[in-house]
């Protein structure tokens, strides 16, 4: 077997009984992506940057996806793993010697507390069976997709500097972000200048993918006449919206609702200024 076939048979072992759109969407990938690693029929490999995404969101150790699988241990989803003979204080421990050496020493100390807690003791244990939790932080999957912040951007392949970032739902909700699901989130990119000076060009934006429709005046990131956007929205009437630019020089415009398609509402600028 080579790479990528070691790869796919781990995927397939991975997803076992899970919806494969779910998984897509807490990996950060477009379901046809996932569908065409699957398949017999496509020559669409699962690559490096991807197979390390999963692994840091599902807590498995780096380079899991590239090792050959021994026993139906190897490919059982994180939260099927405990049901062999090994505790689960086992399998965290796995975890930090493999791929835990950035971890803080009081963080490891707590999620082995954690799972080595009897069930009956009213103690909240580590919940493995959410994507990327490690203590008080979650993954937070980089979307390989940009909205235009200008006249519509066409998705495409593009180079970037920002990867999955790790962050703290607790920080977020003090800083006044509202949701959910932290495996809602998402990181998306601005591109261009029309919502400037909100949001800058190439600004990561944490979105919320779970919000598909007009839930109130806003910043969100839609598609409209075949192209992306990153625009305010307001209703303007019964059959139209107003798509917003908070950069004066760029008009703004009428579009029709039942031609508007909200992919995420926009959360939070995720900006990185000189100082």
């Amino acid at each position: 077997m080579d790479i990528y076939e070691i790869r796919k048979h781990n995927l397939v072992k991975l997803i076992g009984s899970q919806r494969k759109g779910s998984c897509a969407e807490r990996w950060g990938m477009a379901p046809a992506h996932l569908s065409q690693i699957l398949s017999d029929k496509t020559a669409k490999n699962l690559g490096d940057d991807v197979a390390r995404r999963i692994e840091g969101i599902e807590g498995l150790p780096r380079g899991w996806f590239d090792s050959i699988p021994t026993g139906d241990e190897a490919g059982k989803p994180r939260a099927e793993a405990g049901d062999g003979k090994l505790s689960a204080a086992d399998l965290v421990k796995q975890m930090l010697a493999k791929s835990g050496k950035g971890i803080p020493e009081e963080t490891r100390q707590r999620l082995l507390a954690a799972a080595e807690e009897p069930a009956d003791t009213g103690v909240t244990k580590a919940d493995f069976s959410r994507p990327g939790l490690v203590g008080d932080e979650v993954w937070i999957a980089h979307y390989d997709v940009r909205g235009s912040m200008g006249d519509g951007q066409l998705a495409h392949d593009y180079p970037e500097m920002l990867q999955d970032v790790r962050v703290s739902p607790k920080h977020l909700r003090e800083l006044g972000v509202e949701f959910t699901e932290h495996y809602h989130l998402k990181l998306v990119t601005g591109w261009g200048q029309s919502m400037a000076p909100t949001i800058k060009n190439r600004d990561p934006l944490i979105v919320d993918v779970s919000i598909r429709e007009f839930v109130g005046d806003g910043i969100y990131y839609f598609s409209w006449g075949g192209h992306d956007y990153i625009k305010r929205l307001q209703i303007a009437d019964e059959d139209h919206f107003e798509m917003i630019s908070d950069n004066p020089k760029h008009k703004d415009r009428m579009i029709r609702r039942e031609e508007t398609y909200i992919q995420a509402r926009v959360l939070l600028v995720w900006n990185a200024h000189l100082v």
